[in-house]
């Protein structure tokens, strides 16, 4: 069966927003300028061959690293739980990482990267294991930060499937920090979002951790 389409699921309408963004060629050409004077005024020489078409691949590089404003149609599709009132219904997990992506930080528009984990407890409903990697990547792929990226994870999760818990690790590198700044290399930024039972059972979250095979890091 299909999701409902709830006006009043705002967060949940947008990302799942079947509507493509449209450049038109005059925009790109626009951009593609105000790239071009950027790129002179930082010092690239933009009229060799190597560097002439770099405008153009910049501005697409970076419309391809942010097609999570598109949404996923394929994410729309859920199927009845597999559990049968067992006793261990609240308590089994389904579990996906690492889950690799790729980000642009919000703040100076600089990549960030690691890997994400997703698991919940399901109700009544489940979501095919390989969309759990589409959300990841619905949400990276936009300007953003990685706090968010989990949060709004966890509320697909939550507003799709109704599960009894949502738990979602991610660790990433984030070249704002190391480009830049303080110019850090190699460290990790850690986060973690649970709901439901994830919130209210540490074992549970033990369990989390050890099926995925990370070390205890909550953020």
């Amino acid at each position: 069966m299909n999701i409902h389409d709830d006006p009043d699921d705002i967060e949940y309408n947008q990302a799942m927003k079947l509507q493509m963004r449209k450049i038109s060629d005059e925009q790109l050409q626009k951009f593609e300028g105000y790239a071009a004077e950027i790129f002179t005024a930082f010092g690239m020489d933009i009229n060799t061959s190597s560097t002439k078409d770099t405008p153009r691949r910049f501005i697409k590089a970076l419309f391809d690293a942010t097609e999570g404003y598109d949404g996923d149609p394929k994410l729309l599709r859920i199927f009845d739980t597999e559990c049968r009132g067992e006793p261990d219904c609240r308590l089994s997990q389904v579990l996906v990482g690492p889950i690799p992506f790729y980000s642009l930080c919000e703040h100076h528009a600089l990549p960030f990267y690691g890997n994400a984990y997703v698991g919940y407890v399901a109700h009544e409903n489940i979501i095919g294991i390989s969309k759990l990697t589409r959300m990841v990547r619905l949400f990276s792929k936009r300007f953003a930060v990685q706090e968010r990226i989990g949060q709004q994870i966890a509320d697909t999760l939550e507003t799709m499937l109704h599960p009894h818990g949502v738990a979602v690790f991610l660790e990433a590198r984030h070249l704002c920090m190391e480009m830049r700044g303080v110019r850090e290399t190699g460290s990790m930024t850690r986060t973690t979002v649970w709901r439901g039972n994830y919130a209210n059972d540490a074992a549970l979250r033990s369990e989390f951790f050890s099926a995925g095979g990370l070390q205890r890091n909550e953020r």
